[in-house]
């Protein structure tokens, strides 16, 4: 058995970035993920004013409960969830901020969310294209209300807003049309309630009250969508077994569930309190699955599908088109140059079996699309990648990590 350690959640990172500078006090994140996104935005942070002190192993936030400073310029790089949560956390502010971002990330859709901030009465304007980067805000403090929100191009949307609800006067009542990655959200409230806010959910209504947040100390799960690649590698192998202490029964990360996956296609998994395992067992059966909450690890199925007895079917993942690439187009063309054949349509891609050879990846500069690929390249050995340094973006050493781990698979 090879037991290996996966840097922090980023998803679990960024939210508890937005928590710690909103509360009263000073936050210490323990193992935070260190990478170009986390970066990004703790450098967001810095520049609307809060303090935030990096060392290897833990960061430490002086919360702002006032809000940020009265004025500041944020280059949010290519993420997301700077992005797109730095707006909402500047919006409860007094002051004149504004937002870039890569070209990347100025292609990638932000209008539910600042729609709903125009709808608390937030002065934001599009500088360019309307609902995307870049964009400036004159804030003057929300009172909070009601809102309606479709959420199903992405989760981080509501996320977003549910953060926002306690710095508004009165709070937030959101109602959601519609949601995809759901256990995202279900991350979030889990989190609101570690720094002393509980939302109250009836359906699709979410009740968020005001009052602000209180500073901790919060330790950082390892990420779940980065130990999806790892245990698509021991799945692969016969006989092959990973074991990501930290990553148990009780995580938060809805994206863990990918391991349900590779069970129901014939690898061994053992989840216990304080790490799950996974087993290669020489078969994995196709199937047809839903990825639509665990959308992120969709191309890691992707990439291993060729090696399973039937196709393999993936569906409701068509949020996976707006992502750093269109990923489900991405998959099937590097599938394709491959040599696997692949179908696809608005939200849903079909595998069949086969013999990849390999072939140089076009990677979109898309760190998924790169590290899901490099386990195709377990099995056909010669494998590049015309951006392999994109994956600075969540994980900076996944090329030296992921080599070391095959190598003790490979003595094991």
């Amino acid at each position: 058995m090879t037991v290996i350690d996966i840097p922090g959640s980023k998803s679990v990172t960024a939210r508890a970035l937005f928590l710690a500078a909103a509360a009263e006090g000073t936050t210490t994140l323990l193992r935070p993920l260190v990478s170009d996104d986390t970066e990004g935005f703790a450098e967001g942070l810095t520049r609307l004013g809060y303090r935030v002190e990096r060392a290897p192993d833990a960061w430490r936030i002086e919360g702002r409960p006032q809000g940020p400073a009265a004025e500041a310029d944020v280059y949010c790089r290519d993420g997301a969830t700077t992005a797109r949560f730095l707006p909402a956390l500047a919006a409860a502010g007094h002051g004149t901020y504004r937002f870039d971002a890569s070209p990347q990330m100025r292609r990638r859709p932000l209008g539910p969310l600042t729609e709903a901030l125009r709808t608390l009465g937030v002065d934001l304007r599009h500088e360019e294209t309307d609902g995307h980067h870049p964009l400036r805000i004159a804030a003057h403090g929300i009172k909070g209300g009601e809102l309606t929100l479709d959420a199903g191009q992405s989760s981080q949307y509501l996320t977003a807003l549910l953060m926002l609800g306690p710095l508004t006067d009165e709070g937030l009542r959101i109602t959601v049309t519609d949601l995809v990655s759901a256990p995202y959200v279900e991350i979030t409230l889990a989190m609101m309630r570690a720094f002393g806010v509980e939302v109250a959910r009836a359906g699709d209504t979410f009740t968020v009250p005001p009052g602000g947040y209180r500073a901790t100390s919060y330790a950082v799960e390892p990420d779940a969508s980065t130990a999806s690649y790892f245990f698509a590698a021991a799945a692969i192998g016969p006989g092959r077994e990973i074991t990501v202490p930290g990553l148990g029964g009780g995580a938060l990360q809805g994206d863990l569930r990918f391991v349900d996956v590779l069970g129901a296609m014939g690898a061994g998994v053992r989840l216990t309190p304080d790490g799950t395992t996974v087993r290669g067992t020489g078969r994995l059966r196709g199937l047809t699955v839903s990825m639509r909450d665990i959308s992120d690890t969709m191309p890691t199925l992707a990439a291993i599908a060729p090696f399973a007895e039937g196709p393999v079917r993936i569906k409701d993942v068509g949020n996976t088109r707006v992502k750093e690439c269109d990923r489900l187009e991405a998959c099937a063309l590097n599938l394709r140059r491959l040599g696997i054949t692949v179908t696809t349509g608005p939200d849903w891609i079909e595998i069949r079996p086969g013999t990849p050879r390999a072939t140089e990846i076009a990677t979109h500069g898309d760190h998924r699309i790169v590290m899901s690929f490099a386990v195709t390249g377990l099995r056909a050995p010669g494998m590049t990648y015309d951006d392999p340094g994109c994956v600075r973006k969540t994980f900076p050493g996944f090329h030296e990590a992921f080599a070391a781990v095959v190598s003790l698979l490979d003595r094991n």
